[in-house]
């Protein structure tokens, strides 16, 4: 083996450790599980604002895994479930000015404690 192919070789070790790191990431994400007391009166706002803008937002965002909105049957009660590869790439989702945008259209169609959240690791 000559020094090119040393090298090679070493770049292309080193770029299947990185794309095993980024596997091992993303098949272990972080969960955030976040009840959300809507407004009975802003529901459908609330509904149509995860579709419209806030969803599509978090989407674009490094290390985005999902985000489905849940909710009761019985209830006005909502679950919103947030999955990114770290938590650290989720904060700086939370950070960045794209979630100081979107998170407000449905902050504004919360009522009482408004919401508590639960950070989950997957296994």
């Amino acid at each position: 083996m000559n020094r090119r192919e040393s090298i090679q070789a070493l770049a292309a070790v080193g770029a299947a450790s990185a794309l095993g790191n980024t596997a091992r990431a993303a098949a272990n994400p972080i969960q955030l599980h976040v009840d959300l007391e809507v407004n009975p009166a802003m529901e459908q706002e609330m509904v149509k604002n995860y579709h419209a803008t806030f969803r599509p937002t978090m989407s674009k965002q490094p290390g985005f895994v999902s985000v489905t909105l849940i909710k009761k049957r019985q209830e006005f009660g909502y679950r919103l479930i947030i999955s990114f590869q770290t938590e650290e790439l989720r904060k700086a989702w939370v950070a960045h000015d794209d979630h100081q945008r979107a998170w407000p259209t449905i902050e504004k169609c919360l009522t009482g404690k408004k919401f508590t959240g639960t950070l989950y690791d997957v296994v």
